[in-house]
């Protein structure tokens, strides 16, 4: 049925995202939380800095460990995000702008 009504891709594209522990290992996963697949451009986010680095340097293996779990042209690229930083924006009002920085002095 999935073929039929051309549903594979995304049934694909969910068994990434979905088994991600199971294909990368423990350890990797422990580490770093895939966000989407679109086009065959998986994106991850990294829990830091450090380990953002070290996944962008990991990704041919990363990319030989999913071509052969669930198909080569499935996951044709990765890219790493890091981790996201505070937001300082609070509340429904925001001035545009770098706005006060020394109120001190």
């Amino acid at each position: 049925m999935a073929l039929d009504r051309g549903w594979s891709p995304r049934l694909t594209d969910a068994t990434v995202l979905g088994r991600w522990p199971h294909l990368v290992g423990p350890e990797i996963a422990d580490h770093c939380t895939p966000l989407s697949l679109r086009d065959g451009e998986l994106v991850l986010q990294a829990e830091s800095t450090a380990w953002a680095t070290q996944l962008r340097a990991m990704q041919r293996q990363l990319l030989g460990r999913l071509a052969g779990a669930v198909g080569k042209d499935v996951v044709r690229r990765i890219r790493v995000v890091g981790p996201s930083g505070p937001s300082w924006r609070h509340g429904p009002r925001h001035v545009r702008g770098r706005g006060p920085r020394d109120t001190y002095g």
